[in-house]
């Protein structure tokens, strides 16, 4: 069995396939496994894939016959995975040297079920550190104490799927699978349920893993429908959080999440494409309906006066400010 099991979803990332799969190369390790799973790209890069895979040890090639997502890419990986850990980078990402033994190394010698870690957000040159909001570092804690309280940034706000090593028993049984239905913030949602459902973890101070910002063929940076999958997402963690042992505990931090997200859509409407735009502000006024009510009017009251105006007249049907 491997020890590790790196998965890379890759679609039409040709500018950057090269030094994602070069980064795997100055990571690799006999007890390390690569899944490249090509999610039916159209552009240069199977052929960059089929390159390194040769290089690479332990490299396996998936292939989508259609473009399915990154949900259902990852899903792919995590189904082939052999290795005691996974782990996961997107494919217009990179891996400083090193950075995949020390990942293993820290898991290892703090025994939890999962360890979240810092990365350094890359803007064309420019380069920044950015931490996970645990309370402490390199200890062990419970995930569970990572969501709550609402009126602070927690575990559950930093929702870099990549920026942590997951064990293996996690997935067992099909767990942890990312929501396919999802074509954006399938890792918000993916990242709650973690919190819900390990029983140990960490936060570790590495700085291996390098996020591109703002690339233009980023989801992130596509004003079209799928931006409003956040709201999906957002139902089912309400689900799951009304469903779950400590729902008083974490129902606020999901209420007022799901409202920042929500006016921070909103806030940006203009920027949609113009059937985009109308369908966030409807499907958003509904949203905020379907909201515990009483847990969404003490969110109304607690948080900025801009956003609680924004919301409330979200909800109560009228056009937002």
């Amino acid at each position: 069995m491997p020890k590790l099991s790196v998965v890379v979803p890759m679609h039409n990332v040709e500018a950057f396939a090269e030094s994602t799969l070069r980064s795997l190369a100055g990571n690799a390790d006999p007890d390390f496994e690569f899944l490249l799973v090509d999610d039916c790209s159209t552009d240069s890069t199977p052929t960059a894939i089929d390159r390194w895979a040769e290089r690479l040890p332990n490299a396996r090639v998936i292939r989508h016959e259609r473009n399915m997502g990154i949900a259902q890419a990852r899903n792919s990986g995590i189904d082939a995975a052999q290795g005691e850990f996974v782990t996961f980078l997107d494919g217009d990402d990179w891996y400083g040297p090193g950075h995949l033994a020390g990942l293993v190394d820290a898991a290892e010698e703090l025994g939890c079920d999962f360890a979240r870690t810092d990365h350094v957000r890359v803007t064309g040159t420019e380069r920044v550190i950015r931490r996970p909001p645990a309370r402490v570092r390199n200890a062990v804690m419970d995930p569970r104490d990572g969501i709550a309280p609402a009126d602070m940034e927690t575990m559950v706000d930093y929702p870099f799927v990549w920026a942590g090593i997951y064990r293996r028993h996690l997935f067992d049984d099909g767990g942890m699978r990312f929501a396919t239905e999802l074509r954006t913030a399938e890792d918000r949602l993916w990242i709650w349920r973690l919190h819900l459902k390990g029983r140990t973890y960490a936060s570790l101070g590495l700085h291996g893993v390098f996020y591109r910002r703002g690339v233009a063929t980023s989801l992130t940076q596509i004003k079209d429908s799928r931006q409003l999958d956040f709201i999906p997402a957002y139902d089912a963690l309400l689900k799951d959080v009304l469903n779950d042992r400590e729902t008083e505990r974490f129902l606020p931090k999901a209420v007022r999440t799901y409202c920042a997200m929500i006016a921070f859509h909103v806030g940006k409407v203009d920027e949609y494409e113009a059937p985009a735009a109308r369908q966030l502000r409807r499907d958003a006024s509904a949203a905020l309906r379907r909201m515990p009510e009483q847990t969404l009017d003490e969110t109304l009251k607690t948080i900025d006066r801009t956003r609680s105006r924004l919301l409330s007249r979200l909800r109560d049907g009228r056009k937002a400010a």
